[in-house]
Parts: structure tokens; sequence; C-alpha cells
């Protein structure tokens, strides 16, 4: 009976992927916490409110706690800038494991800042100084996260396994909600106004603790340590350098282009939605954290199913896909959804939206990442991109608000219609990325 032997090559790849999945598995539960605490803001904003600002109505509550979130996306672009740079010339590594620490402080800022009734003025000065510290930290976060997840990623699977970086971006504000709909269980609305939601902030600095610990045993990019060896015999503009970007215009304006529908469509049916459902719809505050917490957890498994999709079919054929059914399903399911306040109609009006905006979602860090070279890459990712979100994405919840409050809520809905047009425009003018990439070509 013959046995069956396996060859010194077959064992290198298979320890080598399992490296790679060791990578995204530390990479991602970095990101994970990341998020979770930069999504704990919005999800329990609800009840923190009138802790930071003077008694008014909801929405002008809602109003103020919209425009410090804004505030914290101002942050980005700076975060994007100093941490891209910082992972081009220092690693990926040490950049990750800085951004966790800001959050980290961030976070606890907020959980220990007392209420405007004790401190006055100086409550929302705290609040707002922690968001500029987690924009800070997240700026830096997707741009050095997106890069080292495509970089490490195997040859021909970097769509699968760079769509993690959204699966634990949407993971982080899906265990934000999940801790919020336990301490409804089990806290009185009294008492989550009170003090209840400063529960969620302590587990978010406890939580970064571990990431810490994780980061530290990460391996470093190849494609890192092969530039900057290179780049320490060459001349020419410094690794991370403004000068080296302004060098790639177009990719930069790729960049800016394909996230401008994006990102205004995912905070859309993200992060506002659920203040959508209390302020619009009628809908109590802890149905609407159930109906975002399973229509989030749709969304998160479709992740890797469209990232691996986009392994075989290419970036571009589905970005127009996004572009084109994202134009046409905004304006009817939010119509509809300010019309009712039934929660299964609620969650197929808002998973369906959620379903169109993975074809985006999934490919996005790893798009960016192709367009650039390994020594500009963390900036190219993150500068533009910050600052494409922190003009729409950062404001979608205050200019909504906005409208609503001026007495055309309907108008917005054509604002994210006009904006992912836009988009299209780019997914249609752009080439496939994943054809000729310097990502595939440093691998060989």
């Amino acid at each position: 009976m013959a046995t069956q032997t396996t060859t010194p090559d077959a064992r290198d790849a298979r320890r080598g992927e399992r490296r790679v999945v060791s990578n995204i598995v530390r990479g991602s539960i970095g990101n994970l916490i990341e998020w979770y605490d930069w999504y704990a803001y919005t999800a329990f904003s609800v009840y923190f409110a009138a802790a930071f600002f003077p008694s008014g109505d909801q929405t002008a509550q809602l109003l103020n706690t919209a425009a410090v979130f804004a505030v914290g996306f101002l942050m980005r672009p700076i975060g994007g800038w100093l941490l891209g740079r910082y992972a081009d010339r220092r690693g990926r590594r040490a950049a990750l494991t800085l951004s966790v620490t800001l959050m980290a402080a961030g976070s606890l800022i907020v959980a220990l800042t007392p209420s405007y009734g004790a401190i006055g003025v100086v409550a929302p000065v705290l609040l707002v100084t922690a968001r500029l510290l987690q924009g800070l930290s997240v700026g830096g976060e997707y741009s050095t996260s997106a890069t080292y997840m495509s970089e490490v990623a195997s040859p021909g699977r970097r769509g699968y396994y760079s769509s993690f970086q959204y699966v634990t971006l949407i993971a982080g504000q899906l265990t934000a909600l999940g801790l919020q709909i336990i301490l409804q269980q089990v806290l009185s609305g009294t008492q989550m106004e009170a003090w209840g939601w400063r529960i969620a902030f302590v587990v978010g600095a406890a939580g970064a603790i571990v990431v810490l610990w994780l980061r530290r045993g990460m391996d470093e990019s190849e494609s890192f340590e092969r530039a900057a060896a290179e780049g320490e015999k060459g001349s020419g503009p410094a690794r991370g350098s403004l000068r080296m970007l302004l060098s790639y215009p177009r990719q930069c304006l790729i960049v800016v282009g394909l996230t401008m529908g994006g990102t205004l469509f995912f905070y859309t049916y993200t992060t506002y939605l659920q203040k959508f459902m209390v302020n619009t719809s009628g809908i109590a505050k802890p149905t609407a954290a159930w109906i975002n917490f399973f229509a989030l957890l749709v969304f998160v498994l479709l992740q890797p199913v469209m990232g691996l999709l986009s392994d075989r079919v290419g970036r571009r054929p589905m970005l127009i896909g996004f572009g084109v059914l994202g134009a046409v399903v905004v304006v009817p399911s939010l119509t509809l959804l300010s019309r009712t306040s039934d929660p299964v109609y609620a969650f197929l009006l808002m998973v369906g939206p959620l379903a169109v905006s993975s074809l985006y979602t999934s490919i996005s860090a790893v798009v960016k990442a192709e367009l650039f070279p390994t020594s500009i890459r963390a900036l190219g990712v993150g500068l533009p991109y910050a600052l494409t979100v922190a003009v729409f994405g950062g404001t979608a919840e205050y200019v909504a608000l906005w409208f609503k409050n001026a007495g055309h809520e309907s108008w917005y809905f054509y604002y994210v219609t006009a904006c992912v047009l836009v988009s299209l425009l780019v997914y249609i003018r752009m080439r496939e990325t994943s054809d000729g990439s310097p990502l595939e070509s440093e691998a060989k």
C-alpha cells in the first residue's frame, strides 16, 4: 500500500498560509476593538446626549452629539497623514500599535468625564477632546490596517483576506450594539442615561490592553521590509512624504472619487439609521437596536463572500454594481422606512441596502492598496480617503438631522443618491486595479 508523502514545498506553503491567517487574525482583532470604540459613541449617544449638553428637545441634543461626531472625523485626515507617514517609514506594526493606544485614551476620557450638570461647559470640551484623539487614531488605523492586510495576504486571495478589514470594522459596531442590547435588558432607561452608557467606554479601553499585546506579536509585512531596505540605498523623496504622494495625483483622485458615494452610503445605513428609526419612524430605542444588530450581522457575513467574488470577477464590476444599485435604492428605501414602525419591514429596508453596500465595502481596502507602491501605500490609502470620509461620511448624521430640523428630511435622500452617482462615474472610468497592481508585482 502506497504511503502519501508531503513535499517540503507543500509543507512550506501550508506553513506560510497559516502565518498569513495568524497575522490577519491579530490585525483584525485589533481593528475590531478600534472600531468598537469609535462606534460606541454613536450607539450610546441616544443615552448620553443629555449628560453632555443642556436640556432641550431630542433632535437638538442629537444634533450636538452629531456635531461632535463630525468633529472627530476632522481629525481623521490628520491621523491618516501622521500615522500613514509613520507606517511608511517605521513599519505597519508600529503604527497599528500607536493607533490603538490613542483610541484607548479617548475612550477613557469619555468614560470618566462628569456630566454637564456637574462641571458645566468643561464636559462637552472633554468630549470633543476625546473624539479628536479617537479621530486621530481611527484615521491612522484604517489606512495602516488596510495596507497591512493587503500586503500580508496571499497573491490571488487579496480580495478575500482584505475583506476582513471591513468584517472587523462592522464587527466592532456589532459588538457595541450587542453590549447596548445587553445593558438595555439589565438596566432601566433611567440607569442607562445616568451611568450605564459609561460601561461601553470602559470595556473599549480594557480591550485595547489585549490588542497591544496581540499586535506586538505580528510579523512586519515583507513588502514593507523590502521597500525599506531598497529605500536606504536609493535617493529621491522620503518614504511616506507628502512630496512623494503628490507624484501620484491620479491615484489620489481615484481614492477620493471611489470613496465619496461609498462612505456616505455606508454611514447612512449604519451609524445614522438607528437614530432615523427612533427619531423619524417612531420605533422604540431597544427595538431599533435589535434591527440594527441583525441587519449588521447579515452585512458582516457578506464581506468575505464578496471579497472572494472580487478575486474571481475583478474589483471594477463590483464597484459598478454598487454604483448602479446604490443610486436606485436610497430614495425608495428611506422613504418607505420613514413611514413604517413595523420591525420586520424596517429590517428588510435596512438589510437590502446594506447588501448593496457590501459590493463596495468588501473591496474598498484592497482597491486603494492596489493603486500605490509600498513606499507610499499607507499614506496614499489613508490621507485622500480620510479627507473624503471627513467631508461626506463624518457629516452624514449632521446633514441628515439638519435637513430634518429644517423640515426637508427627504432632501437628504437625494443628496446621498447624487454622491453615489458621482462615484459611479469614477468606477466606470477607472481601470481594473487587480491587473498589474504594484502589490502583485512586488510579490514576484
